[in-house]
Parts: C-alpha cells; structure tokens; sequence
C-alpha cells in the first residue's frame, strides 16, 4: 500500500472512531503527499465537520467542487456543512445542485428517469 493511501485509510479509521481531530492529521498528510486527491479530501471535510469546524468543512468542500464540479457528494457535504450554519438558502442550492448531477447520472442508464424533486425542498437534514 503506497503512503498517501495508508495515511488516508488512518484517517478513516481515526475518523471511525470518533477521533477526528486526529483524523484531519492524517487527511492532511495523505493531501500533503497528493494534492487535490478528492477522497482524502471529502474524508477531511467530514471530519472538520464532526470537530464543528464548518467553515474548514465549507472551504475543504468547494475545493472539492473546484476540482469536480459533478461531484454530487461534495455538492451534498457543502448542504449538510451550511445547514449546520443556519445557512438554508445555500444549503438548498447545494442539495438542488447535488439532486440535478445524480439525476443525469441516472439518466445515462434510465433514459426514463424521472426528474429530482421540487426545487428547494430539503432532503438532507443532519
């Protein structure tokens, strides 16, 4: 197993067990040795999340949409990290953003997918 993944897997295991402060250690190492890497990075934004550290979470989870700007689950993680916020209204963009990806994702093996739900309902609630 090369570094950047032991260092990653530590994170996830340090994050398993509630120890996310030590967990955002190890992400940031796995980072250090490859940057841009958009799982250690949703691993760190989870775990800024856990330490309330949203506004860590937040930048962590628009560098991810940077990178991937179809990366439904960043698009997801920002809702959850600015509903923590009291930040509904973004919170709702992101969800929305996050329902339209993985609804045309579905459509290139359903063509006869049906379409996301209203616009601005709240699916992610944490």
């Amino acid at each position: 197993m090369d570094e950047r993944t032991e260092l990653y897997m530590k994170g996830l295991a340090l994050f398993g067990e509630g120890k996310c402060a030590e967990a955002i250690e190890a992400y940031s190492k796995a980072l250090e040795v490859s940057p841009g890497w958009t799982d250690a990075m949703h691993g760190l934004a989870m775990a800024y999340m856990n330490e309330n550290r949203l506004d860590d979470a937040i930048r962590v989870g628009n560098e991810i949409v940077a990178i991937d700007p179809n990366d439904a689950f960043a698009h997801t993680s920002l809702s959850m990290f600015y509903q923590r916020k009291d930040m509904i209204d973004e919170a709702e963009k992101e969800a929305a953003k996050a329902r339209m990806i993985s609804w045309k994702e579905e459509l290139k093996k359903n063509p006869d997918a049906a379409p996301p739900g209203p616009a601005g309902s709240m699916d992610v609630i944490q």
